[in-house]
């Protein structure tokens, strides 16, 4: 008995010793790790990184597309970059399958002989982390209000821009009131007038159903357009109507 306590004594200081000495390592090993990494390096957090990425991946579009022609999507992108503070993005459909190429949220149209560009882009809020436009595109993006602003602020616009040859004229911004799950926008006429309006269509994925923006545009493109939302879930369902006959779009709320 007396030599097997001796034995544990003596063994007891070393292994100790070991694990003090491993401790100790991995102190030093998780504070070298931290000195590596240059967290303001990440554009996520650094308008200046980011910027410098979005230029990168710019100049290899321009490099790689050959079909060129005034105000085409890779200009829209340059007015982007060159008019919008960091973090700002012009968005792009979602994905119908998982390998096709989502089309970039925009639309041609024509009035009065002169050419326009509608275009939905989303820009971060100031202080905040810098959005990513894959947090906002998508059945489940339209959670993002539950996270906080752990992944930044969206703040999405419809914009109109007037196309002057290889320049572009922003001609009015308008807010869309929703931080993510965009799906596409559309063009569609109101059937009781004909008015033409611009349907932005969004995932709701709270309610399981979708919620649709819908900007008219009452007295034509360059006016400031009228915002009617409509929607359609499970437990709720709002549709466009005509109540008493004028140029502005009514709606009928269904109960449940």
């Amino acid at each position: 008995m007396k030599l097997s306590k001796i034995k544990f004594q003596t063994l007891i200081y070393p292994i100790i010793l070991l694990i003090l000495l491993y401790l100790l390592s991995c102190a030093k090993a998780d504070e070298n790790s931290r000195e590596t990494i240059d967290y303001k390096e990440q554009a996520a957090i650094n308008p200046e990184k980011d910027a410098e990425i979005q230029k990168y991946n710019l100049n290899i579009k321009i490099q790689q597309t050959k079909d060129r022609f005034p105000c085409d999507t890779i200009a829209v992108m340059q007015y982007v970059f060159d008019n919008y503070p960091a973090g700002t993005y012009l968005l792009e459909f979602d994905r119908t399958t998982t390998y096709n190429i989502p089309n970039p949220a925009i639309i041609y149209l024509t009035e009065n002989n002169i050419r326009y560009v509608l275009a939905v882009i989303a820009t971060s809020r100031t202080g905040e982390r810098l959005i990513e436009p894959k947090n906002i595109i998508g059945y489940d993006q339209s959670f993002i209000d539950l996270d906080s602003t752990k992944l930044g602020t969206p703040f999405i616009y419809l914009v109109l821009l007037e196309c002057r040859g290889d320049n572009f004229l922003k001609i009015w911004e308008a807010p869309i009131p929703s931080h993510g799950g965009f799906n596409k926008i559309s063009l569609k006429r109101w059937a009781f007038n004909q008015t033409l309006f611009a349907e932005n269509y969004f995932h709701y994925g709270q309610g399981v159903g979708h919620i649709n923006y819908n900007y008219f545009f009452i007295d034509g493109i360059r006016k400031y357009p009228h915002l009617l939302m409509t929607y359609n879930g499970t437990h709720f369902k709002r549709t466009l109507a005509n109540v008493n006959s004028d140029k502005y779009p009514d709606y009928y709320e269904h109960i449940f």
